[in-house]
């Protein structure tokens, strides 16, 4: 057996040694002539030959979190082991992923630096990386310049150093602000390493620069996040120059119905010039708004071989895929177009790493046959390595998404920030209802991952929820019992419905739900108010003015939010446990792009799950999660129309409705945000949009007003959104004035724009007017 993995097999009919012209690596011979053997002797050498070109590659998912130096190092040594475990020889992980992506202005800070490469030496310090090639993310200085890196590792060795060539610096991402691109004209230079890590490998310096790792059996070659979905991206001169292998380590964010984009991406990556693509991203709430959402895959020749899941509660998820690399060259050779083009394409640099090969040993370990059995056949039976077949990738409904990854952010937030769990002002209504549902999933997670024998899961659950080292959570229900603190806040102006729709939730879901008259403060309020001002406001409907009718709602509102703090604090300490309680926010995505809200009211809050979804997208998921998870109090949840409650009722009867005070419907709403972000657009292009799009059922001056309207509103209120709770990131039109849209927030009065849409509207009638 040792003598046919190392290629030194004498046939027995000849008695002579075959003659082997070997690499620098031990791992198989580069050629093998045969020494005649009788006629009836199988073709052994050949058989064994066969083998190394399987190769076992792994990349995977992982909840890295900013600044945890110690805590991602584990998650980066846990995600080694598995990848070695499982029989892979290269391994690939997230974008960043020593420091964590979200490091952001800590990347200017020298200890980010220094840690960085701490973590790098306990990567080397130990045979963790003996026998596997380790592409890892982190921030590098050369030159005394910051680059967003990749760096290889082997054998207690640095191979290679890969800066990223093309930053993010659209929609959530500024990675110009802290790191700089590399210019591929500087080709290949010399980094001199740490003293911490040149004085452990025994190197001074080691190779910088956008290059390929030339193995004793193939090409590896690498791109970070970004770089794929750019219109020349790096695999394409990478693979007409016969890069194989290439990797992404990626920081990719959630967002609904982005996947399928991603999938695309990678299966056209391969599919027109061929190849075997490893895609690792992070996964998780790694201290900011976004969630990091997974889903690593492996890609061969535009078929995907392997997926990870694009959300879940563990921290490490490893994806492996074996493949037999003759498919890439076969796919490659037979599309002669390629080929055409790959004799003209420029040499892509490459870094020799000839002693190390990917591919598997001449025969698996698993092989137990008699040394005087020389058949090919048997040694193919008992073979245990065969080629990962192709398999139908998996893309969530958005209504999936909207349960899974706001659960998920949540549960990595609840337990990264030591609170006991989450408060929540739930009002009955679709908003607050979505939040509660969205933390009941939340905790149904939790008892799945319990159950499955997740024990970090587990540890946190007991930490949280302060339970002893015995407990396990019987079902969903308990841990919400524990987690989930609930409250109807209501005043004279709410109506049984929604008490009642509150309550039947909060037993759904199993929360502590502790109803409340708010009152009391009101008048408290009011009369301090009048002791100062010897005036009394009063609602329009009982004579007041639009100004006493609007500050009558917003003290409700606001009273709303001081309680709801004040109960998030001392809840725990009356239910006899210690620590405190986040408060959750519910606004949706629409209201704060109208500005539909109360400043510093109950949407002030710690974290918003749905403060990115829009209320469309919030209906379909209640729906959902009625049939899916069984909450039927959402149901009814649904088919009530949306109302803030803060005006006087009408005997029993609920007169105010969201829609009629903002002048606008939802799905009006929709449409203004997708045009204003996504399509860029100021009052006149979006009144010339939607002149196309509505002009069929409104009249050119109603699509004016609305427009006119919505731009009045927006500009308005956009001060609103200075305060805007942090929320889930998950729509492309969010309004985050924070981090994502970024504008002014003092707005002039919009006179030339509507001036010049007014003069459309006059040309567009006089056009009609022609016609006619």
């Amino acid at each position: 057996i040792a003598r046919l993995l190392f290629g030194r097999l004498s046939f027995a009919a000849s008695k002579k040694p075959s003659r082997i012209f070997r690499s620098r690596s031990a791992a198989f011979p580069m050629s093998v002539v045969p020494a005649k053997r009788g006629r009836d002797e199988q073709p052994l050498a050949a058989a064994a030959y066969v083998q190394p070109k399987l190769f076992t590659v792994a990349t995977c998912s992982l909840n890295q979190w900013a600044l945890d130096f110690e805590g991602n190092l584990r998650r980066i040594c846990e995600s080694i082991e598995t990848a070695k475990a499982r029989g892979a020889r290269y391994r690939v992980g997230p974008e960043l992923e020593v420091p964590g992506y979200g490091c952001e202005d800590h990347f200017y800070e020298d200890d980010t630096q220094l840690h960085c490469w701490q973590s790098i030496r306990a990567l080397l310090d130990g045979p963790l990386t003996d026998g596997i090639l380790c592409d890892v993310g982190m921030p590098v200085m050369h030159h005394n310049v910051r680059y967003n890196c990749r760096i290889f590792l082997l054998d207690r060795r640095v191979l290679l150093i890969r800066p990223k060539l093309c930053l993010c610096d659209d929609g959530n991402y500024r990675e110009g602000r802290w790191f700089t691109e590399w210019s591929e004209s500087r080709g290949i230079e010399q980094f001199a390493l740490p003293r911490m890590i040149g004085n452990l490998t025994n190197q001074r310096d080691v190779p910088f620069g956008a290059a390929a790792l030339a193995m004793a059996d193939t090409v590896i070659g690498a791109e970070t996040c970004e770089e794929l979905f750019t219109p020349q991206a790096p695999h394409i001169s990478m693979s007409l120059d016969g890069v194989e292998i290439i990797a992404n380590g990626s920081g990719s964010h959630h967002q609904l119905r982005k996947l399928d984009k991603r999938l695309d991406l990678l299966r056209s990556a391969t599919a027109k010039g061929g190849g075997l693509y490893l895609y690792a991203n992070q996964r998780g709430c790694d201290g900011g708004r976004l969630y990091y959402d997974g889903c690593a895959l492996i890609v061969l020749n535009g078929e995907v071989l392997a997926q990870g899941a694009q959300f879940g509660l563990c921290d490490v998820e490893v994806v492996t895929a074996t493949v037999d690399i003759e498919s890439v060259r076969s796919y490659r050779a037979a599309f002669i177009a390629r080929s055409k083009q790959a004799s003209r394409a420029p040499a892509y640099p490459r870094v020799a790493a000839r002693d190390f090969s990917i591919s598997a040993d001449v025969v698996p370990s698993s092989l137990a046959v008699a040394l005087s059995d020389t058949s090919a056949a048997k040694l193919q039976k008992t073979s245990r390595v065969t080629p990962s077949a192709p398999i139908q990738s998996r893309v969530h409904e958005p209504e999936e998404e909207i349960a899974l990854g706001p659960a998920c952010y949540l549960w990595d937030y609840l337990r990264r920030s030591g609170a006991a769990g989450y408060f929540l002002p739930l009002s009955g209504g679709a908003d607050s209802s979505s939040t509660a549902a969205i933390v009941g999933v939340m905790c149904k997670q939790v008892v799945a991952a319990v159950a499955a024998g997740d024990a970090q899961v587990l540890k946190d659950a007991r930490r949280i929820t302060r339970q002893p080292a015995e407990w396990v959570p019987a079902n969903a229900q308990e841990l919400c019992h524990f987690i989930l603190h609930t409250s109807f806040m209501g005043t004279a102006n709410s109506s049984a419905e929604t008490r009642d729709r509150s309550a039947k939730l909060a037993a759904q879901l199993g929360a502590y739900h502790a109803p409340a008259v708010i009152d009391p403060m009101i008048s408290a309020l009011l009369q301090v108010f009048k002791a100062i001002t010897q005036r009394e406001p009063r609602f329009e409907k009982n004579g007041g003015t639009l100004a006493e009718d609007l500050a009558m709602q917003n003290i409700q509102a606001r009273s709303r939010m001081v309680l709801s703090y004040m109960l998030a604090q001392l809840l725990p300490w009356t239910r006899g446990r210690g620590g405190f309680l986040l408060v959750l926010g519910s606004a949706n995505v629409d209201e704060a792009l109208r500005g539909y809200m109360t400043k510093y009211d109950c949407s002030s809050a710690d974290i918003n799950p749905i403060g990115g979804i829009s209320k469309g997208d919030l209906k379909s998921f209640l729906r959902y999660a009625a049939k899916e998870y069984g909450y039927s109090a959402l149901a009814d949840v649904v088919e009530a129309p949306p109302t803030a409650e803060l005006r006087p009722l009408s005997g029993d009867e609920v007169e105010q409705t969201d829609e009629a005070d903002m002048g606008m419907t939802y799905e009006e709403l929709g449409e203004y945000g997708r045009l204003r972000k996504i399509e860029r657009c100021g009052p006149v292009s979006m009144f010339t949009a939607l002149l196309g799009k509505w002009g069929g059922r409104l009249s050119p001056s109603d699509i004016a007003g609305k427009v006119k309207h919505f731009f009045s509103s927006y500009g308005r209120n956009r001060h609103k959104l200075t305060t805007l709770t942090p929320s889930y990131h998950a729509e492309g039109y969010s309004p985050d004035d924070n981090r994502f849209d970024l504008r002014q927030f003092l707005y002039p009065n919009w006179e030339r724009q509507f001036a010049t849409v007014d003069q459309i509207v006059e040309q567009v009638g006089r056009a009609d007017s022609t016609a006619a």
